[in-house]
């Protein structure tokens, strides 16, 4: 497993590599979706961070806290020290490279909102865990996510 922070930064770099940038709202969503992914098609988390179901959708923790002052701006700095972020991002295996360039391809596109939108749809993880009163930071267990991801590779 892997911090949040360091799937962020993969992420962040893949979109450098095109001269797109990401916003935090859509880092944070493409994160929790190759979580999500890795833990349904290949039965392992991909980050050690707790997803937490927030007002707006999924949420990590560590990972808001890193990127939450560029509010909706684009992210414009590493998440990491350089030193850092050579070493951790070439601890990835082939799977999670897979997955993070799938996530990125497929999803990398869709704005903050949809995300954010995607992630919170009925029938989701987090519909399933967050609270009619909108007041709980509640964790969105990795069995939910991973059922979750499992139905939807399963889907034509």
């Amino acid at each position: 497993m892997h911090s949040s922070l360091i799937v962020a930064q993969y992420l962040l770099n893949k979109a450098g590599d095109i001269e797109r940038s990401l916003t935090p709202m859509q880092i944070i969503k493409l994160v929790y979706l190759c979580h999500g992914w890795m833990l349904g098609l290949y039965r392992r988390p991909l980050i050690e961070d707790d997803v937490e179901a927030w007002r707006y959708g999924p949420v990590i923790r560590r990972l808001y806290g890193a990127v939450k002052h560029y509010r909706s701006d684009p992210i414009a700095k590493p998440l990491m020290p350089e030193a850092d972020v050579a070493d951790a991002l070439a601890a990835f295996d082939k799977d999670e490279r897979n997955i993070m360039d799938q996530v990125f391809n497929i999803y990398g596109k869709y704005t903050g909102i949809e995300l954010s939108k995607l992630t919170h749809a009925p029938g989701t993880p987090w519909s399933e865990i967050r609270s009619a009163d909108d007041t709980g930071w509640e964790v969105i267990p990795d069995h939910l996510i991973k059922d979750h991801f499992r139905e939807l590779a399963q889907q034509p």
